[in-house]
Order: structure tokens, then sequence, then C-alpha cells
């Protein structure tokens, strides 16, 4: 497991309408099923979406619609959104906000919970989404991808549970179907 993985980082813990009630160690949140916040952030390129094929300690192997994580305590508060997303995008994709055409742009809120049936932990999240468009066709940080995948934008819309022979992470189905990706 990657250094990142072992480090203790400390989310915001919500309540249902997304207030912060206090703040939780994330693999704590994510083994006892504790509502947290978190982001994701969907990437496109020349009218396409990247899918990341997840290397993670939960969800592992599934596609993510880019990428997501958390909002994390810094200094003892919790980091905006734009602070979390540009350092999540240099650790996982080598980019920073100059590989982006504008600033990622806010699409709504999501509610989600779902239990991974390969590992102890489960995702109970309030999630904070965004796009963002590439300037060129990233590299992911092997760290944290597999690889990634290119879908057209307009067939993302048609996507069944399974696309081929892989599986796209829960909230990426609840993504499609609230946000009309």
């Amino acid at each position: 497991m990657i250094k990142y993985y072992k480090q203790k980082l400390y989310l915001a813990e919500v309540d249902i309408n997304d207030n912060i009630i206090g703040k939780i160690e994330r693999w704590q949140a994510h083994k006892k099923r504790v509502l947290h916040r978190g982001f994701t952030v969907i990437l496109t390129y020349q009218d396409k979406i990247i899918l990341q094929h997840r290397k993670h300690v939960a969800f592992d192997g599934y596609f993510d619609l880019t990428f997501s994580s958390h909002q994390v305590y810094k200094n003892g508060k919790i980091q905006k959104d734009q602070e979390a997303i540009y350092e999540a995008l240099k650790r996982e994709w080598n980019l920073d906000k100059t590989g982006l055409i504008d600033e990622p742009k806010f699409l709504g809120k999501l509610f989600y919970e779902a239990k991974d049936p390969q590992s102890i932990y489960s995702e109970y999240e309030i999630d904070y989404i965004y796009k963002a468009e590439l300037k060129n066709l990233p590299t992911p940080n092997f760290d944290f991808a597999y690889g990634f995948k290119l879908i057209n934008k307009l067939k993302i819309r048609n996507l069944k549970l399974e696309i081929g022979n892989f599986e796209v992470a829960p909230w990426v189905k609840k993504m499609i179907k609230e946000y009309k990706i």
C-alpha cells in the first residue's frame, strides 16, 4: 500500500443536510459508515469523458468519473473545494491548474451510500461534483490508477451498469442518472 493511504487524514463528518458536525479519520469514516463530505471531478477532453480505472483500498478496480477524493482538515480548518481538487489532480493525474482550460465548474451535490463487496469499507457520502475540460490528455499516476478509458459524452448517458467487462463505481451510476452527464 502506498504512503498516501497510510496517512491519517481527517474528513468533515456531516449530517444529512450537509452541515459539518465534526471531523473523523478517513478510514474510520469508511469502516464505520459515517456520513462525510467528498468530491468528484469529471475531466473531459475533446468531447470525451475520462474514466479512471481506480487503484484504491476501497472500490479497487472500478471505473470512476474521473477521480474522487475528500476535502481534509489542515491546520484545524477544512479545505476549500478548489484546494482539495488541485491537490488530488496533482496527486492522481500529474496535472496542475494550468492543464485545465477553465476552473472546475460546480455541478451540484450527490448523496450516496455503497458497500464495497471486496473490502471492509463503505462509502456514505455527500459528494460535491465538478467538471473540468483538459487542454491535453493526461498521464495518470499509476499509484492511484491502473489506467483510464475515454468515452464519448453522448455514449455515457446510455451506460449500463457495466461497460464491456468493467464496472463503474456505484456513485458513477447515480451521477449519470441524476446529472445527465
